[in-house]
């Protein structure tokens, strides 16, 4: 497991395959993005080497590997290394694992549903786009 606690410019993000818990949330402008998603690409790699290898047989068709992004604000930088997860993920999909990718954002946010389309596109990957309420309605 990985786990990367949240700050003001850098997302939180888990990976814990015991609890099939993928996900990056928040804000992700850290001033060192590399600092911050290296560790996560490495921790990654690992993991799915290990799945290839068959040590992990719980991802299945009724139990997909679950990626979320669920980001209020990424820069460039950061979508770099989005694409570059999903590059990782995307060993996995062409190894038979399926994985489901939820791109989750705020009712209304169009520029959010336009990055994640681009994304999704740039990385060969169909995303599952999640929209959830803003507050006070």
């Amino acid at each position: 497991m990985l786990h990367i606690k949240a700050t003001d410019n850098s997302p939180e993000i888990l990976l814990s395959p015991q609890k099939n818990s993928f996900f990056i949330r928040g804000k992700s402008s850290p001033e060192d993005v590399r600092a911050i998603y290296y560790p996560v690409i490495e921790w990654m790699k690992i993991f799915i080497d290990d799945i290839l290898e068959g040590e992990f047989k719980n991802f299945n068709a009724e139990n997909p590997l679950k990626f979320q992004i669920d980001l209020s604000y990424f820069n460039s930088s950061s979508a770099k290394f989005l694409y570059d997860i999903l590059q990782e993920f995307k060993r996995l999909n062409t190894g038979g694992t399926p994985i489901v990718v939820e791109w989750i954002s705020e009712e209304g946010d169009t520029d959010m549903i336009d990055a994640g389309t681009d994304i999704s596109l740039l990385a060969g990957f169909d995303f599952s786009f999640i929209t959830k309420k803003t507050g006070g309605q």
